[in-house]
């Protein structure tokens, strides 16, 4: 068995956090969902590229913020929150208290104090949908559904807009380097 010092200290005071460089942070919404807010991060290209910036998801959360504020007792926002809350069919239970088993029977002595940041968990009513998968096997389009859709999708929409031209062009490269028949 390992066993190992506690830490004096593990509640860190600060995280890093502020722009990440060579890119900025944006957000797309999905067409009629000005609720919905998918983080995207637009990557600048070199100069000498004559390329836009690239569109990747972004998973950095609030911490890549221009101003982030972050409050390490509240922990992350809960941006599913008010979507799960106007669901039918889930509802808040009190869960069960923390076993030894939980924290590897380690004593008391040992272990870290407990997240301030604690969230009642909720459950499902008899024959209520809950899963992702149930909601799409019913026809339910969800707002998970539709963030990951506008995630994956990366902005296609706004490329769909100059294909027509940049087509013409790619024909017209196709057509000068074409040989001669």
């Amino acid at each position: 068995m390992n066993i190992h010092d506690k830490p004096q200290n593990l509640a860190p005071q600060s995280v890093t956090s502020g722009p990440l460089p060579g890119s900025r942070k944006i957000y797309a919404r999905p067409a009629g969902r000005a609720d919905i807010a998918v983080p995207l991060r637009e990557i600048a290209l070199d100069p000498s590229a004559k390329e836009p910036p690239v569109r990747v998801y972004d998973a950095s959360g609030p911490y890549s913020e221009d101003d982030p504020q972050i409050n390490l007792s509240a922990g992350l926002p809960r941006i599913r929150e008010p979507w799960i809350a106007k669901r039918q069919g889930l509802e808040f239970y009190s869960g069960r208290e923390v076993r030894p088993e939980d924290n590897g029977v380690v004593s008391p002595d040992r272990l870290v104090p407990p997240c301030p940041a604690n969230t009642s968990p909720r459950k499902a009513r008899d024959g209520a949908l809950v899963t992702q998968y149930e909601f799409a096997r019913a026809g339910i389009i969800t707002e998970e559904m539709i963030y990951v859709a506008a995630r994956e999708n990366l902005g296609r929409e706004h490329m769909v807009e100059g294909a027509p031209r940049r087509g013409s062009m790619t024909a017209k490269a196709s057509a000068l380097r074409s040989p001669l028949s």
